[in-house]
C-alpha cells in the first residue's frame, strides 16, 4: 500500500495554486525569491552534513563523491539528450538536463517519518545529496557563464569554471569546518541560546568566504557540517535540534517561494504538462536506475538496496531553483525550462514519493523505527564531564544475564544507572542486565581508562563504550538556568541524571 506524499508536497501545489488564484502573490521578483531560496540551501545543507557526521560519512567518502560528481555530469547529460529528443534546442536541453540532476534526502526522509535507513544505504542517499547539489549548481552556473564559441571552447570553460569552484569550495568548507570546530570547542558564550546561532552565524560565513573566492559556497557549508557533526562542543543537542527545525522551515519556505512564481494556467500553452510528465518518467524509470546499475556496481549492494537507491533520487527545490536561473538570465525558452521543472518536481516528490514507503517494503531495505523520546533527566555541568562512559550490553558478552554485583568491574569503575528500553533501572547489586541495556559508568579517570570500562565485559565483538557527550537535555520543558553550563552528559535518550557512584552498583 503506497503512503501518503510528503508535507513539501503540500506546500509545493498549494503555493502553485494560490499564485494562480491570486496573481499579485507573483509579484516577488525572481531574483529576490532566488536569494531567499538559497540561503534557506545554505540552512538544508549545513545541517544535512551535520546529521550526516564524519563518522558515516568517512567510511562512504569515496562512494558518496563518485556517485555525487560522475552520477550528476551523468545524469545531467543523459537527461539533456532525453529532452532534446522530445523538442528542445540543445541550449536549452542542457539547462534542463543540468536542473534535474540533483536530489533531495530530505523529501526521502520525510515520507519515512521516524523510520531510519540504516546499513550503508542512508550515508549514501544523504551524502549523494549533500554533494550533488553543490555540483549541479556549480554545473549550471558554468553553463550559464560560458561565452559564446565553438563546442570545444564552450566545454573546456564549463570545465575549468567548475573545477575551480570545486576545488575552492571543498578547501573552505574544511579549514572553515575545523577553524568553526575549534571555535565552539574552546570559546564560551554567555547565554546557551547564543550557541545554535554561532553555529549558523560560521555556516553563512564561510559559504559568503567561499562565494566571494569564486568557490562554491553551498559545497563549503556541507562540507563544514559533516566536519563538525561528532564534535564533542558544548550544548551540542540544542545546536543539533534548532538547525533541525531550521532546516524544516527552510524547505517548505524554499517551496513554498519557488512555487509562488509558476504560472499554472500557462503550461497547456508552453507544452510544460506533457515535457514534464515525459522527462519524469523517463527520469525515474530509466535514467536513474540505468546510472545507478553502472555506479553502484563497484560498492556490491545487495540488489534490494541497488533498487532502492536507484529509486529515491527524489527531486527537491534545487532543479526548480535551478531552471529559476533559465528565466532571470534571459535565456531563450527559460520560460518554458523553468515550467518543465516544476512537473518534473511536483511529480518527483507527489507520486515517487507516495511510492517509497512501499518500495522500501519490498526491497528489503533495513530499517529501524526511531521511537519518540519528548522525555529526558538531565544535569547541566559547567565544564566538560571526564569520567564517565556510556556502554551497551551485547547479547553473548559476560554482562548478558549476570548480575551487576557479580561483575568484576575492578576498584575504580561503577555502574550508576541502566537504561532498559523505556525505563530506568537502578544500579543495584542485585539487579540483572539484558543484552540491550544502555549502561552509565563512572571511573576513577587517573586509574582506569575510559575505552576499557566498556570493555569485554559487556560487549561480544569488543566495541568501544561510548563516552558521555556534551549535549543538552532533549525533550525537556524545563526553563534553562540563568547561568551558562553548556556541558550536558547524554545518556541513550540524549540526557542523563546525575549518577550517584558505589562500588559496584547501589546498595
Amino acid at each position: 500500500m503506497a503512503g501518503s506524499p510528503p508535507a513539501p508536497a503540500f506546500f509545493l501545489l498549494a503555493a502553485a495554486v494560490a499564485s494562480d488564484l491570486v496573481p499579485v502573490l507573483r509579484n516577488a521578483p525572481i531574483r529576490s525569491v532566488q536569494v531567499v531560496v538559497a540561503l534557506a540551501l545554505v540552512v538544508l545543507l549545513f545541517h544535512g552534513g551535520m546529521d550526516l557526521g564524519w563518522r558515516r560519512f568517512r567510511p562512504n567518502a569515496g562512494a558518496v563523491v563518485w556517485i555525487g560528481s560522475v552520477g550528476t555530469f551523468a545524469t545531467a547529460a543523459v537527461m539533456a539528450l532525453s529532452a532534446r529528443l522530445i523538442g528542445f534546442d540543445w541550449t536549452s536541453a542542457l539547462l534542463v538536463g543540468t536542473a534535474l540532476a540533483p536530489t533531495d534526502p530530505a523529501v526521502v526522509f520525510s515520507v519515512l517519518g521516524r523510520k531510519q535507513i540504516s546499513g550503508r544505504t542512508g550515508p549514501l542517499l544523504q551524502g549523494e545529496s549533500g554533494f550533488n547539489d553543490p555540483v549541479g549548481i556549480a554545473l549550471m552556473g558554468s553553463l550559464l557563464g560560458a561565452a559564446g564559441g565553438s563546442a570545444a571552447v564552450t566545454a573546456g570553460h564549463v570545465a575549468g569554471a567548475f573545477a575551480v569552484q570545486m576545488m575552492i569550495g571543498a578547501a573552505v568548507g574544511a579549514v572553515g569546518g575545523l577553524a568553526l570546530k575549534v571555535f565552539m570547542q574552546r570559546v564560551s558564550l554567555p547565554h546557551e541560546g547564543l550557541y545554535p546561532l554561532r553555529a549558523l552565524a560560521g555556516a553563512f560565513a564561510l559559504y559568503g568566504l567561499a562565494t566571494v573566492a569564486h568557490g562554491s559556497g553551498f559545497l563549503a557549508v556541507f562540507l563544514a557540517g559533516v566536519l563538525l557533526g561528532d564534535v564533542r562542543a558544548p550544548c551540542k543537542t540544542e545546536i543539533e535540534r534548532f538547525h533541525a527545525a531550521l532546516a524544516s522551515l527552510a524547505e517548505i519556505v524554499a517551496f513554498a517561494l519557488l512555487s509562488l512564481t509558476v504560472p499554472l494556467r500557462m503550461f497547456a500553452s508552453q507544452g510544460a504538462w506533457g515535457a514534464g510528465l515525459v522527462l519524469a518518467v523517463v527520469l525515474v524509470l530509466l535514467v536513474r536506475p540505468l546510472v545507478m546499475a553502472v555506479l553502484l556496481w563497484p560498492l556490491r549492494l545487495r540488489a534490494g538496496e541497488w533498487a532502492f537507491v536507484a529509486f529515491t533520487g527524489l527531486k527537491g527545490a534545487v532543479p526548480i531553483l535551478l531552471g529559476s536561473f533559465a528565466v532571470s538570465e534571459h535565456r531563450p525558452h527559460g520560460s518554458r525550462v523553468y515550467d518543465v521543472m516544476f512537473v518534473v518536481v511536483a511529480f518527483s516528490v507527489v507520486v515517487q514519493g507516495a511510492l517509497l514507503p512501499t518500495v522500501a517494503r519490498w526491497c528489503r531495505v533495513p530499517m529501524r523505527t526511531g521511537a519518540l523520546e519528548p522525555w529526558a533527566l538531565g544535569v547541566r555541568l559547567r565544564d566538560r564531564p571526564e569520567g564517565v562512559c556510556r556502554t551497551t550490553a551485547r547479547a553473548g558478552a559476560p554482562a548478558d544475564g549476570a548480575a551487576i554485583g557479580d561483575l568484576d568491574l575492578g576498584e575504580h569503575v561503577w555502574i550508576s544507572m541502566v537504561i532498559r528500553e523505556v525505563s530506568l533501572v537502578p544500579g543495584r547489586a542485585s539487579a540483572r542486565l539484558r543484552s540491550g541495556d544502555e549502561v552509565l559508568l563512572m571511573l576513577d579517570p587517573q586509574e582506569t581508562d575510559a575505552d576499557e570500562a566498556g570493555g569485554v565485559l559487556f560487549k561480544a565483538g569488543a566495541v568501544p563504550g561510548h563516552f558521555w557527550v556534551p549535549d543538552a537535555v532533549q525533550g525537556s520543558s524545563s526553563p534553562p538556568s540563568r547561568r551558562s553550563a553548556p556541558w550536558r552528559p547524554r545518556t541513550a535518550s540524549g540526557s542523563c541524571s546525575s549518577p550517584v557512584p558505589t562500588r559496584r552498583g547501589l546498595p
